[in-house]
């Protein structure tokens, strides 16, 4: 079972698509971390993510400051990233269309991971599973965030793209830093067990 690292969950899949452009934007801003408080603050406000999401302000902090910290990580790794010859995507496979029969996916204990079967065009997985592979990244869909361990002890990877909830990306760095592999990150914009949502045009920038 995927675990939710958050004890709240969230949507900002109908936020306008200048909030994610506001973060990148302060994440580039010189001595962010002394100040993040005050611009999650601001950005809480002026995007009325409590109404629009539902979330007590100490989650929303939480939230915004996760999506800020995680754009930031991305520009410090960066060129490093870009510099590295194999890379691998990790994909939650909660993210799929349909998390019952209907999805064909095949899931292999010995990787461990889904092996995405196309089987629908519209389905998010697919459309990642798609674009990586043409750019020549190994994919895996995970059932958990321990599964990135697990193979990277069996896989050897210069860079590492991740598509997971803040925390979680954040436990994930800290392995990847262990083992010296350059991260970038894709934060979920839905969270929960089925039907997760991220952003495909992010994805495709960061790939």
């Amino acid at each position: 079972m995927y675990v939710v690292p958050y004890k709240f969950a969230f949507d900002l899949s109908r936020i306008p698509r200048f909030f994610f452009t506001e973060i990148a934007r302060v994440s580039y801003q010189k001595d962010m971390h002394k100040k993040i408080g005050k611009i999650t603050q601001k950005m809480i406000k002026k995007f009325k993510i409590q109404e629009a999401t539902g979330l007590d302000l100490s989650d929303a902090v939480l939230l915004i400051q996760d999506l800020i910290e995680v754009q930031s990580r991305n520009l410090v790794e960066r060129k490093k990233f870009e510099q590295a010859k194999s890379k691998a995507l990790f994909l939650p496979h909660c993210s799929r269309k349909y998390m019952d029969n209907r999805c064909k996916s095949v899931f292999d204990p010995n990787i461990p991971s889904y092996i995405c079967a196309h089987c629908s065009p519209d389905c998010l997985i697919n459309k990642a599973v798609a674009t990586a592979e043409e750019k020549g990244y190994d994919v895996y869909i995970l059932p958990g965030g321990s599964c990135v361990s697990k193979i990277l002890k069996t896989k050897h990877y210069d860079g590492v793209v991740g598509v997971a909830c803040g925390e979680e990306i954040r436990m994930s760095s800290e392995i990847l830093n262990g083992l010296s592999i350059s991260g970038q990150a894709v934060s979920l914009i839905k969270n929960g067990c089925a039907n997760t949502i991220f952003n495909m045009e992010t994805l495709n920038s960061i790939l």
